[in-house]
């Protein structure tokens, strides 16, 4: 073929008539090329393999010897030298994957005895007489039969070892490693995320479930009130409730045992107890318990209670309140349990009540709102003295670095957030606020909740929850205090040092561990079981364990 190829050139040389000098030479140049390419092929051809881990034995060289001229003339041993071509590169692959097996000293005798006896496979195979003979070692033409064969048996060993190789990569594909690395982590970030919703989702069961002592507790008590009711009458209201000069607390809630402690906690610490009264909401189902509760236990140091139901305060009314308005609209089996498990007592009117101070008690001029999850350790007056400088709220900010901004509370997404708030401004805390309500009255802070309640009704402004609509409300309205009033995070952060709680004047146990449950961080319990009045009967008799 090569011959050929020549020839035509030749003739098409000679064909074209005289080529001057320069033509003569570049023609030369091309022959005396070709003929040093063909020199090198015979040469390198020729030389012996220096593979030792070839299939091909040193007696099986005369099939190397062949020049591709020869290898042309015969397309069988083409295809003979195609595929012992693939069988040898194949031994290469194995043998690589085996040395790199040994190379990492992993544990895995079975698989390198299996690359070993297929590596060895093949050698055999070209060792087989048959086949050297009649292929491998043989100048003449090829048997067909005998390299249908030869080919069978080198295409399922072959596959063996594509087989195999796949199944072990895994073991010596670094990029492999590394993606099933990756799939693992994820799987198992995957696996966190999820334990850690179904322990946030017991979590909040557990704290906003009725534990069983508290349950006990108002039933003894409404059994006590049916059972002699002659010793229950109401009194009359006393004037101290609505002295101004008198230092006033509001507390809304429908845990006995919890109001009970913060009630206990201020009286104690109060360097005079007489001058403070204590203004209780609650609901209707609880308002005789807790009425039976103070009865047979009365303030310490002559301390006074008003205690009152939500349906005491007749301008409540749907007409004039527009959570009253949402929460009769709320469908029980579709808004409600899409309601976030965490905000349910968002569906409470008890907490609302604290936007409606003012007209709860139009005759004071400052007043003191409790949570009912706040223990008191200081006497609190210094605060009715404190200026307010023309502020409605004051409260402890609760912001450090990028934490408790507006923007984690408020949808800024919204315009009418965007317009009219920074989300850069500083969040501050419920639990201990003194409301200076002639600033409130004068500000009309309550208008400006209602307004904004009422945009919020489809919940696009912010999520249910009770301190958003605070945010909004006293915007640039808020007083900050010093951190030592107002130290959070006792139901929940379990790093909060002994030292910084034993300054402040009141610790708050937000979150959803309470004291009084049985998740409560045990570190903190003891602040708040000291309060307990355990020489009450019924405490004893439902088995706080506390």
């Amino acid at each position: 073929m090569a011959v050929a190829v020549r020839g035509g050139r030749g003739t098409a040389f000679a064909g074209g008539g005289p080529r001057n000098l320069f033509s003569h030479r570049i023609f030369a140049s091309a022959i005396f090329t070709l003929l040093f390419l063909v020199t090198l092929s015979v040469l390198f051809t020729s030389h012996p393999s220096s593979n030792q881990d070839s299939v091909t034995p040193t007696t099986g060289n005369a099939y190397v010897h062949r020049t591709f001229l020869a290898l042309n003339s015969d397309p069988l041993k083409t295809r003979l030298d195609l595929i012992y071509k693939q069988a040898n590169d194949h031994v290469a692959l194995v043998n690589a994957y085996g040395g790199h097996a040994r190379k990492l000293k992993i544990e895995i005798s079975r698989q390198l005895r299996k690359f070993d006896d297929l590596a060895q496979s093949f050698s055999d195979l070209a060792l087989k007489p048959a086949y050297r003979e009649s292929l491998l070692e043989s100048d003449g033409p090829v048997d067909e039969e005998v390299l249908r064969k030869f080919e069978k048996e080198v295409k399922d060993k072959v596959k063996n070892a594509r087989l195999m190789i796949s199944e072990s990569k895994e073991a010596y594909d670094n990029q492999l490693k590394i993606q099933k690395l990756k799939d693992t982590i994820f799987a198992v970030k995957e696996s966190l995320n999820k334990a850690k919703k179904n322990g946030a989702l017991a979590s909040l069961i557990a704290a906003k479930s009725t534990p069983k002592s508290l349950h006990c507790l108002a039933m003894r008590l409404m059994e006590e009130r049916i059972a002699h009711p002659d010793k229950y009458v109401d009194d009359e209201p006393k004037p101290q409730f609505e002295d101004p000069t008198l230092y006033h607390y509001a507390m809304f809630s429908d845990n006995i045992i919890a109001v009970s402690v913060v009630v206990r906690s201020v009286v104690k610490n109060a360097e005079e107890p007489w001058k403070h009264v204590f203004h209780v909401v609650t609901n209707r189902m609880n308002l005789a318990a807790i009425k039976v509760w103070f009865r047979r236990r009365p303030l310490e140091g002559g301390a006074h209670i008003e205690l009152k139901s939500v349906e005491d305060f007749t301008f409540l009314k749907s007409s004039y309140v527009p959570v009253l308005r949402q929460l009769e609209s709320v469908n029980t089996t579709k808004d409600v349990n899409n309601m976030q498990l965490g905000n349910l007592g968002y569906l409470s009117m008890l907490n609302h009540l604290r936007f409606y101070l003012p007209e709860m008690y139009p005759k004071l001029h400052r007043i003191l709102f409790l949570d009912d999850d706040v223990v008191v350790q200081k006497d609190l007056t210094a605060l009715w003295k404190i200026d307010m400088g023309g502020k409605v709220n004051g409260a402890v900010e609760t912001c450090f670095g990028s934490f408790h901004r507006y923007a984690q509370y408020l949808n800024f997404s919204n315009s009418l957030i965007r317009e009219r708030f920074s989300p850069k401004s500083c969040a501050w805390a419920f639990g201990m606020n003194i409301f200076d309500l002639d600033a409130w009255r004068l500000e009309k802070c309550t208008e400006q909740y209602h307004y904004w309640q009422s945009l919020n009704e489809d919940h696009t402004l912010w999520k249910p929850g009770m301190l958003p609509p605070g945010l909004v409300t006293f915007y640039s309205t808020t007083k900050s205090l010093d951190k030592s009033w107002h130290v959070l995070g006792l139901g929940h952060n379990p790093s909060i040092s002994m030292d910084e709680i034993s300054r402040a004047a009141v610790i708050h146990f937000n979150g959803n561990m309470k004291p009084w449950l049985d998740i409560a961080l045990n570190q903190y319990k003891h602040l708040w079981t000291k309060y307990v009045d355990y020489e009450m009967e019924f405490v004893q008799m439902c088995n706080f364990g506390i």
